[in-house]
This record gives C-alpha cells, sequence and structure tokens, in this order.
C-alpha cells in the first residue's frame, strides 16, 4: 500500500497528522515530515474544515444509524462513525443534529460516573484481559473479548455459537498472536475451564521466561475488559437484547435449541460485523484525560501501535512459526456458525425456496421467520 492509501485510511479512522506521522514511521518504516503529510492530505483532497458535507447527507446517515443499534451511541461515537464513513462534518453539528433526531436518547444517556480504583500498566502488549460475555447468550450468541490494559485497543472481539469450548477461545487467541507474531507479557482472565487451553498456550510461548506469564481473579476484577463490556452494552448489546426480547414477547423465539440455532444462522454475520465495526471506532476514539487516573489519554490504536509518543514501550513477546503453527493444530475450527444438521437443512430450504443471503437486519428477521415455519411445519 503507498504512502497516499495509507494516509487516506488513517484520516478516514480520525486521527490526527502528528498520529499519522507516527503510525506511518512506527508500522510502516515510512519517515515524511509534516509538511510532506500536509502535501499528501491537500492532493488527495481531505480535510477537517472544509469542503463540509451537505447537511443532509449528514443527517439521513445518523437517522439510519439510530434507527438501528447505533441509537445507543453518543455524539463523540457517531461523529466519529460519520468520519470513517467520509463525511467531513464537526462535532458540535454532529451533536445538534443528534438532539434533533434522536433527543430521547440524548436525555436518556446522560449517565453519572462510578468513583474506581487506579489501574497502572506499563505499556502495550503487557497484560492482556480477557473474558466471555453472556447477555446474549439467551438468544444463541455468546461474545468472547480480549483488550489490551495500557492502551485499551481491542484485540479480539468476536460472536460464536459458544464462548465456553476451551478450543473456541484459543482459536480467538492465536489468531491475535499469528498477527503480530507475538503475545502479551502476561494473560489475565478467570478460572473457567474455557480458559484453559488459552493458559496452557501462554504458558507454552512463555516457556523459557522465568516469570508469571498468567494471572487469575472473577470477572467482576477484571477492570478493563468489564469496563469495556459497559461500553459494548449501551453501544451495541442493548438493541439486540431488545430486538430479541421483542421477537419473544410475539412468540416468534421460544429459547429452545432448534429457535437458538436459527438465531445464529440468521443473525450472526450482521453481530459480528457491527462488533467489527464497533471495535474500530473504538479502537480509533478518543480517550478523554481522567483526574486521578494513572493511564495516558488518547485514541487506543496509537497508544498501542505507536507508544514512544507516551513515553511507554512494546512489551510484546515474539512467538516462533513453529510454537504458533502448533498451538494452532489444537484450535477449534470454527465451519458452521451454528449446529451442522441445522445449517445443511437452512442451506436446502433457502435453495428450495430460493432465499438469498440476508444483508440487514429486517431481512435476517424474514429469513429466520421462513425458516424457522418451514421446519417447524416439517416436524
Amino acid at each position: 500500500m503507498d504512502v497516499d492509501n495509507l494516509v487516506s485510511t488513517y484520516f478516514s479512522m480520525g486521527f490526527q497528522q502528528r498520529e499519522i506521522l507516527a503510525l506511518l514511521s512506527s508500522q510502516h518504516g515510512i519517515v515524511i515530515c509534516a509538511r510532506t503529510l500536509r502535501n499528501v492530505l491537500r492532493r488527495t483532497r481531505l480535510y477537517r474544515r472544509k469542503n463540509y458535507s451537505d447537511m443532509v447527507d449528514v443527517a439521513c446517515f445518523i437517522l439510519g444509524e439510530i434507527e438501528g443499534s447505533g441509537m445507543m451511541h453518543g455524539y463523540r461515537m457517531m461523529h466519529l462513525k460519520c468520519i470513517q464513513q467520509g463525511f467531513v462534518v464537526k462535532r458540535e453539528t454532529v451533536r445538534q443534529l443528534l438532539s434533533i433526531l434522536d433527543p430521547v436518547g440524548v436525555a436518556y444517556r446522560s449517565a453519572r460516573r462510578l468513583r474506581r480504583r487506579q489501574y497502572s500498566n506499563p505499556g502495550p502488549n503487557f497484560l492482556w484481559h480477557v473474558d466471555g460475555y453472556d447477555k446474549l447468550k439467551p438468544y444463541g450468541l455468546c461474545i468472547s473479548g480480549c483488550i489490551d490494559g495500557f492502551s485499551r485497543n481491542v484485540i479480539w472481539l468476536k460472536v460464536y455459537s459458544t464462548n465456553n469450548n476451551p478450543r473456541v477461545i484459543a482459536s480467538y487467541f492465536i489468531e491475535a498472536v499469528k498477527a503480530r507474531h507475538g503475545c502479551s507479557h502476561r494473560i489475565r482472565f478467570d478460572r473457567g475451564t474455557e480458559n484453559v487451553a488459552v493458559e496452557q498456550m501462554q504458558r507454552f510461548f512463555r516457556r523459557e521466561e522465568n516469570a508469571t506469564s498468567v494471572l487469575f481473579g472473577s470477572s467482576n476484577h477484571n477492570q478493563r475488559i468489564e469496563s469495556f463490556w459497559g461500553i459494548l452494552r449501551k453501544e451495541n448489546v442493548q438493541f439486540w437484547m431488545n430486538f430479541f426480547e421483542c421477537l419473544k414477547d410475539s412468540d416468534q423465539f421460544s429459547g429452545d435449541f432448534l429457535d437458538c440455532a436459527l438465531v445464529q444462522f440468521c443473525f450472526m454475520h450482521l453481530v459480528q460485523e457491527e462488533l467489527d465495526n464497533l471495535a474500530l471506532i473504538w479502537n480509533s476514539h478518543r480517550i478523554r484525560k481522567q483526574h486521578n487516573r494513572n493511564t495516558p489519554n488518547g485514541c487506543p490504536a496509537i497508544l498501542y501501535g505507536a507508544p514512544h509518543l507516551y513515553g511507554a514501550e512494546d512489551h510484546l513477546f515474539h512467538c516462533s512459526e513453529e510454537d504458533i503453527q502448533y498451538c494452532e493444530e489444537e484450535c477449534h475450527k470454527r465451519t458452521y456458525p451454528c449446529d451442522k444438521t441445522v445449517f445443511e437443512l437452512c442451506c436446502i430450504l433457502m435453495e428450495e425456496n430460493e432465499l438469498q443471503p440476508p444483508k440487514n437486519i429486517e431481512e435476517c428477521k424474514d429469513l429466520y421467520l421462513k425458516l424457522r415455519q418451514e421446519i417447524l411445519d416439517l416436524l
């Protein structure tokens, strides 16, 4: 990828010029001066403070977002979402539009803060926090996440039919390790059986180091990931909880094996797409400075990718390709989103009825109801 494309990508993520320069240097080995960067931005017509997008277009985009899980976003998150969609708009404009388009949501999001204990971490990849999230588990959707303690950068955020299978959680871990060619200095999770494989792999990678590589503690004391779960619920999961409860109230979801499998078949890809989008937005949003907190402020992606800007260093522990491949063989291959028999039956019914793969929540719901009725008629 050339410089223009890299600059365009980082600019669209909402990063400032000094942060773009730092990422180009640390992640791609490209060193350019600030003037050259400004010339690239000018040449590619990338601006923050002129050539503003049409207000109607921005309003239509926001309106579309608040009809889905975007109704949970505050104006800062929504502004970054607009930026990443290519709109040139002021944050204040987004705030005013939200107050007009979603006054009830604006009032709902005015919440008080709780005082929490101080957290200290020397740099990225020193400590990863891993945990499962079960709020959508009654509907067959099980979420697993990992977040870097120093930067609050999301390492993985996955949904699958289970988050209790240790080989599934291990597959998330190995994917993250493989992408970085290394693991964190330490990893923290609870003592649940779902974390056994990750624990063994972490100890295996760090076997030659005489150091503590695994920390255990209850989920409610796993501070970083628990804090992120609160954000996840507010920004996304509450929408899905309300949606599936509506299906349940209308007698279209019973919670049995078949209905959960159909939810997994019809909705899982859309939920994962939204989780990926939320993780991208979270990693590129700006964490405000917090008083009496021994943690840096800034974008998680910058804190993670360019820690030298904050006087920190990367603690990634290099893992050999042989070790990674050896562990990868012990992981579960997530071939089917649901039970294999239900998956194959649904594929046959879709082909027989000429049903297309769904692309949005309404199409997912229609497919779910049609497949549910077809299968119930066969029983």
